[in-house]
């Protein structure tokens, strides 16, 4: 029977890693309430934080956001329609490429997800401020 391999990782180096992901997972719990409470879903608003923030522009593509969001195409298209159908999203072709599909929010989506934004940005540093300082060392 092969034993088991030799353990590389320190015992604060795991206490830190189940500190992270606890505290993860409570701000992602966090953060469904906080959409929920808003009348979205927690991948809703997902969806218009990946638009808004997407590098370089105010806009993302179907594949760009399917990227983000860890999804396939097919369902973020879907996502899309939903959150278009609310006011929240609207689709324009692409200026450059007309086979392309422009996300971009609406009025609405940009004044819920503002309200979102700021109080997960106050979670956010609330739940990680000075956490985890030695989880990137190696030990």
């Amino acid at each position: 029977m092969a034993r088991p391999p030799r353990a590389a990782i320190s015992k604060a180096t795991f206490d830190e890693m189940s500190e992270f992901r606890y505290r993860m997972r409570r701000f992602q719990r966090f953060s469904e309430h906080a959409a929920r409470s808003h009348g979205i879903t927690p991948l809703q608003y997902l969806l218009l934080l990946h638009i808004k923030g997407y590098p370089g522009r105010e806009y993302a593509g179907v594949g760009e956001l399917a990227e983000r969001l860890q999804a396939h195409p097919h369902g973020v298209v879907a996502l899309v329609s939903r959150c278009e159908r609310r006011g929240l999203v609207r689709r324009r072709t692409g200026k450059t490429d007309r086979r392309k599909v422009e996300v971009r929010l609406t009025s609405k989506g940009e004044r819920l997800l503002l309200q979102l934004a700021l109080l997960h940005r106050a979670e956010l540093k609330s739940s990680f401020r000075g956490a985890l300082p030695g989880l990137l060392k190696d030990s």
